[in-house]
């Protein structure tokens, strides 16, 4: 699947919410209940109904990525699907591990949970260090490649600081 740059809404709907429900940086960010697969899907058809097309979920916000794949099915092909690299959360913490290595096993492991060929877009999420990342880590090489090879659409990073944001480093990968 491929969209073209018009077709992607200028607003997506996060789905942290939709597989983690602990140390979620918002408002409520401890202790409240998942969504049932029922209440998912009348977010997911909403925002078809208002013209958002664009999902964005990351291995961190828990069984989003797999939550998705079971609840998606035929609509698939209606969204414009962003999934993360980088950011593990087990335990009730966040680790981050930027290898080459890892970066290619999430990608992996990410087509299978959403039960799809293809990734759209797949962003590095960045740690604090996020200039460290970018510059000087196998995330981007390393998705560059899985690009190259027709798993991921385009990619990109998640970044902290807008020193980050506005790299030079991103620009000679992509």
């Amino acid at each position: 699947m491929s969209f073209e740059l018009y077709s992607i809404s200028p607003l997506g709907l996060g789905t942290v919410k939709f597989g983690r429900n602990q140390k979620v940086k918002y408002p409520g960010g401890d202790g409240f209940a998942l969504p049932s697969d029922r209440e998912i899907e009348f977010p997911l058809d909403l925002a078809l109904e208002c013209g958002i097309n664009v999902l964005d979920t990351a291995p961190a916000y828990g069984a989003s990525e797999e939550r998705l794949g079971k609840l998606m099915g035929a609509r698939r092909d209606k969204f414009f699907f962003i999934t993360k690299t980088g950011e593990e959360f087990c335990n009730g913490k966040s680790e981050f591990v930027f290898t080459a290595e890892h970066t290619r096993m999430s990608v992996e492991r990410s087509l299978k949970r959403p039960h799809t060929d293809f990734l759209d877009c797949v962003l590095v999420h960045s740690s604090r260090d996020d200039m460290n990342v970018i510059a000087n880590t196998a995330a981007l090489e390393t998705l560059s490649r899985l690009k190259g090879e027709g798993k991921i659409g385009s990619f990109g990073a998640s970044t902290d600081t807008l020193e980050a944001a506005s790299s030079r480093s991103i620009s000679r990968i992509v």
